[in-house]
């Protein structure tokens, strides 16, 4: 898969953290992968992890910012100083109205993704329009980003329940930070 040209950050940071996760469950999702009630033990996660490894100003994260782990993972950055840049497959409103307003508590993400908005490093960045999965680009942009951004250090952080999925999704980005040996950190959903 073709990736757009790398976003050019204007800085060098220590670490790129590139992070990928779960959306909410639907409400009755049969399936469970992330539902609604486990989001605080998950922001705990997040935040432990983020700690773990000594996040801090000197390093930048990159996600989408959909509803769930995205922003969970934008608001525990800003939390502790580290840069966000949100990173998203379509132009930011048709993004917010499908991978965030109609989630499960679409309002409430929503109210969250536009409190922290004001904080981000720099406005979120559309991907270029082209054809094939938007999502599945996406995620070679944002690997392709994080690599062009000179950090000698490049990790994907992931909330996720381990199961393959679909194009584009948590799954696929893990396979390819494996590929390229990054180090990942995978919090798992099942373990919520």
């Amino acid at each position: 898969m073709l990736a757009p040209p790398p976003l050019q950050l204007g800085f060098s940071p220590r670490r790129v953290i590139v992070f990928s996760g779960h959306i909410v469950d639907a409400v009755g999702r049969l399936d469970e992968r992330f539902p609604m009630r486990c989001a605080r033990k998950a922001a705990d996660r997040i935040d432990d992890a983020l700690v773990g490894i000594k996040a801090g100003a000197a390093d930048l994260a990159i996600t989408q910012g959909s509803a769930g782990g995205d922003i969970l993972f934008v608001e525990s950055c800003l939390a502790h100083n580290v840069p966000v840049q949100l990173l998203q497959p379509l132009p930011e409103g048709e993004f917010v109205e499908r991978s965030i307003a109609r989630m499960t508590d679409g309002a409430g993400w929503k109210r969250r993704y536009l409190a922290a908005r004001p904080s981000l490093a720099g406005p979120p960045t559309s991907m270029p329009h082209a054809p094939g999965n938007v999502f599945e680009r996406c995620n070679h942009w944002m690997l392709a980003t994080a690599r062009a951004s000179g950090a000698p250090t490049i990790e994907l952080m992931c909330l996720w329940n381990g199961a393959p999925g679909n194009p584009g999704g948590t799954a696929h980005m893990a396979d390819l930070f494996r590929e390229a040996q990054c180090a990942i950190t995978w919090i798992d959903t099942r373990d919520l």
